[in-house]
């Protein structure tokens, strides 16, 4: 009786342990590989007719509302940049790939960049948008996903307004109000890849450019400096400053030696302090300033930077400064300030 009984008992065993395995395996869990990690979108963000509307319209759209650019600049990321800064109240920046804009840079009191407002304080910009942690993105069978850190939260995030359009927000910390902004197509965002990113499938890249173009790229990018420069002095109530060509000249061959010589200093091993370098290249001043920047996205991304940085931001930002000077070699960064004397 005792044997039968303890079949019986194992017999009820096996079944009640398969009853719960075939229980906990109706719903099967897809591999590490299969599983999408979009976050999801509680609502689309209309964006009226700012600028920021732009991003999927075509270059014939821009040129209808807005005229000929000021200046045409190649960029690292395939597309050409149309600047518009003849008015420094309302600058604009649009990227033109095959005829369509894929992003928009815009900094300016002025400027309309709905549905947010430069100078809008950072409660009310993350009222309309609340930043994550991390922005996802979609291409094909591509998924990536872009990790932010607190500081990104804080000062350069970016949110996702609808399936093909984010976009960047410059905070100025100092201020707390919204600096300029930024907005991309899909497939630029991944190209320009402004944080850390992990993915699955393949990483878009931008072309590969020559070293002739990489000169234009470079030269492009000290003109956007100086302008979003003067644009931001404007804002804070400064006069814009002149730019100074042997000054220019200075800064450059600073970004191309720490480049060459692997070092990230304001004293040059060979050419000396800031005032030496000046001073050797026949440059008249009274008194001159300096920030340097290495491994930004580009010319926008490190003006941004430079801004949010206590000691950089005094220098960008001093009245006593009557001119500029800026080089850009790959992707090091060298602005030149100096007050002016007579010779």
């Amino acid at each position: 009786m005792k044997r039968v009984t303890r079949i019986i008992l194992i017999f009820v065993i096996i079944t009640l342990t398969y009853i719960v395995y075939v229980t906990f395996q109706k719903e099967p869990v897809l591999p590490p590989e299969q599983q999408n990690f979009q976050e999801k979108t509680d609502k689309e963000i209309k964006v009226g007719e700012g600028v920021i509307s732009f991003v999927g319209r075509s270059s014939k759209e821009v040129l209808k509302t807005f005229g000929k650019p000021d200046r045409i600049d190649p960029s690292r990321y395939d597309y050409e940049w149309w600047i518009y800064r003849d008015d420094l109240q309302q600058y604009k920046q649009f990227g033109v790939l095959n005829g369509k804009v894929v992003t928009v840079f815009a900094i300016g009191k002025e400027v309309n960049v709905d549905p947010f407002q430069i100078g809008q304080p950072s409660t009310k910009v993350f009222h309309i948008v609340a930043p994550n942690s991390f922005v996802t993105a979609d291409i094909g069978l591509n998924s990536y996903r872009f990790e932010l850190s607190e500081d990104d939260l804080n000062v350069r995030p970016t949110v996702r307004l609808n399936d093909d359009l984010y976009v960047q927000l410059y905070m100025d910390k100092f201020t707390g109000t919204l600096s300029s902004i930024r907005a991309f197509d899909v497939q630029t965002l991944v190209k320009q890849r402004p944080y850390e990113v992990v993915y699955r499938g393949e990483l878009l890249e931008a072309e590969p450019i020559t070293e002739e173009e990489q000169r234009k790229i470079e030269y492009g990018e000290e003109q956007q400096i100086v302008d979003i420069t003067n644009v931001i002095r404007t804002i804070n109530g400064l006069s814009p400053l002149k730019q100074e060509e042997s000054t220019a000249k200075v800064a450059y061959s600073h970004s191309k030696e720490m480049s060459e010589k692997g070092y990230f200093s304001h004293v040059s091993p060979e050419r000396g302090s800031l005032s030496d370098r000046l001073t050797s290249a026949g440059v008249h001043f009274e008194m001159a300033g300096e920030n340097i920047a290495h491994g930004y996205m580009d010319g926008i991304d490190v003006v941004e930077g430079w801004l949010n940085s206590e000691g950089h931001r005094k220098t960008l930002l001093d009245e006593r400064f009557t001119h500029i000077g800026v080089g850009v070699y790959e992707k090091f960064y060298t602005q030149n300030f100096i007050a002016k004397r007579a010779k």
